[in-house]
């Protein structure tokens, strides 16, 4: 077990070395808590764009299910006749340049995965840049947009936002509600309390806390080929070899254990990228990835591989919740 998967579950868990971490702790609570400060009192160097922003970001370190809930903004947005674009740091990314527009045949190591999965899941337009305004700004340069969604950045205060939604693992809460390095929290737990709406990935219903989100899986995708395969086209017990890159990777591992299928559990960082000499398990088995991991592997993926394709499915509460906050910002659209 890495450090960094030692650490995750000291946080979740609990461990008394933590305590030695405090000193670390209030520092950095010290600093987070006076970068918003000075947003909130507009002191901050900050961008506001002419079309509503929307951030979907978390205040926990590891993956709560924001690119998932990311493609169902843009789908429903579509729905409704506006044009979206989204903008991301591109964590891991190394394009020639930034900003950087994303093309859906840039590899992973240009765009980064989470971006590539978005342009090319959608093809809404995609930007990258750690730079945010500076993202937006060119992004709105090159289209005619309505809406901007921003992939995390929750914590980016120099990017004004008209909406700031926030997902939360409904099984891992917020852990041991500490800050880094002694927690997981990258904000202290009252920034729950300011944004637009929270979002629990997991919860079964909706509660005075937030809303109930899902991830409700649809179909495989083999990478090879890009043929659809039904959920039942493996058989109950079928045991498969289960590659997660995410920064919650046993909520994969459990997902393909709902689906009655004996997964082996092979749990790679988040971001990872990988080698075909990485994915050489045994015994030989069909490969089941997420989606994330699935851009990165399509260039050297062997005949069988696939990946599981899930879809948010979000409360009927917060789609109204949803409808009307989009009324509000954009009175005159369709």
């Amino acid at each position: 077990m890495s450090l960094a998967d030692r650490l995750q579950r000291a946080w979740y868990e609990g461990h008394p070395a933590l305590a030695l971490l405090a000193p670390l702790e209030a520092l950095y609570r010290r600093v987070v808590t006076a970068r918003r400060k000075q947003f909130l009192s507009g002191t901050t160097d900050c961008y506001r764009a002419p079309v509503p922003v929307v951030v979907v970001g978390n205040v926990t370190v590891g993956g709560t299910g924001k690119t998932p809930l990311i493609l169902w903004l843009i789908e429903h947005c579509r729905r409704r006749g506006l044009n979206v674009g989204v903008v991301s740091r591109g964590y891991g990314a190394s394009p020639a340049s930034h900003p950087w527009r994303v093309r859906v045949d840039d590899t992973a190591a240009e765009a980064g995965d989470e971006p590539l999965l978005i342009a090319q899941r959608t093809g809404v337009p995609v930007m990258i840049d750690p730079d945010r305004p500076r993202a937006v700004r060119a992004l709105l340069a090159q289209e005619p947009l309505d809406l901007i969604l921003c992939d995390d950045g929750l914590q980016h205060y120099r990017l004004a936002r008209d909406l700031e939604l926030v997902l939360v693992d409904a099984v891992r809460g917020l852990g041991n509600r500490r800050c880094l390095p002694a927690g997981p929290l990258r904000e202290p737990p009252e920034r729950l309390e300011s944004v637009d709406a929270v979002l629990f990935n997991g919860a079964l219903a909706d509660s005075p806390s937030g809303f109930a989100f899902a991830l409700q899986p649809s179909r495989l995708i083999e990478l090879a080929t890009g043929d659809r395969w039904p959920l039942d086209h493996f058989p109950p017990g079928q045991q498969v070899h289960a590659v997660a890159g995410i920064g919650n990777p046993q909520r994969f591992f459990t997902t393909l254990e709902a689906l009655h299928w004996r997964p082996i559990p092979h749990a790679f960082a988040d971001h990872a990228r990988y080698s075909p000499e990485q994915l050489s398990f045994s015994p030989e088995l069909p490969l089941v990835m997420t989606e994330k991991d699935a851009v990165k592997c399509r260039a050297f993926a062997l005949p069988g591989w696939c990946y599981l394709q899930v879809q948010a499915e979000p409360s009927a509460a917060f789609v109204t919740w949803f409808d009307a906050q989009l009324d509000r910002l954009l009175p005159d659209s369709p």
